[in-house]
């Protein structure tokens, strides 16, 4: 957790890096292998992914249960982003990326047990996982339709910066789950498990508010 505070201040700029810019405006015709590195370092630097997935699999011990739920966020994420930069649908970048900050906070009151203690009833978990998985999908969209895409080659390189999003995503997963599974064997991951989830809450409140205030400003 405190790798990912640190990360948060530097993390308001997140997009794509000006040569990596500079490659995809210029880039004509199948471009396949720098598409996926594209695409890996994009969910590896997505700081907004990575908090909601770290809130995701925080509670989740079986192995089987980590593929379920990663495996539903990876269809949501997949199913937008393939569609909303072939079919040139258009969302606000602010609001779809203050969505992906409002899922980051819902996953930490979700595991604190907020939505039992307040409402009397449980969300269904995997249902919220990739309904969310949607919305982050348009935030990865909204970023490629920052740039003139060459319309030759559009699909296949498409596809595989969805593909290298996939690679990233199991990457990141790795790391934090042999972080998390260290943790866990420590007397800490209980007595911590609160205030961590309520770090990770704070965190998303703050993805919000800097995303709305930059739609209030460029409204």
């Amino acid at each position: 957790m405190l790798l990912m505070i640190g990360v948060v201040p530097t993390a308001f700029s997140h997009g794509v890096a000006e040569g990596d810019a500079l490659f995809i405006e210029q880039a004509s015709g199948t471009q396949l292998i720098p598409y996926i590195y594209l695409g890996a370092k994009h969910m590896v630097t997505g700081y907004d992914h990575l908090l909601f997935l770290f809130g995701v699999i925080f509670f989740l011990f079986r192995m089987k249960d980590v593929a379920i739920y990663v495996t539903l966020f990876a269809v949501g994420h997949s199913v937008t982003l393939l569609y909303g930069v072939l079919s040139g649908t258009h969302v606000n970048p602010y609001i779809v990326d203050a969505i992906i900050g409002f899922s980051v906070v819902y996953k930490a009151l979700d595991n604190l047990g907020a939505f039992q203690r307040w409402f009397g009833f449980q969300p269904n978990t995997k249902a919220a996982v990739l309904i969310f998985g949607f919305f982050h999908g348009f935030g990865l969209a909204t970023k490629l339709q920052d740039f003139t895409l060459s319309e030759d080659g559009l699909v296949a390189n498409i596809l595989a910066f969805n593909v290298g999003v996939e690679i990233g995503q199991l990457m990141a997963l790795a790391g934090i789950l042999i972080a998390m599974n260290f943790w866990r064997k420590s007397p800490s991951f209980n007595q911590h498990a609160f205030f961590t989830n309520a770090v990770l809450m704070a965190l998303g409140f703050m993805l919000i508010g800097y995303q709305l205030t930059g739609y209030w400003i460029t409204a």
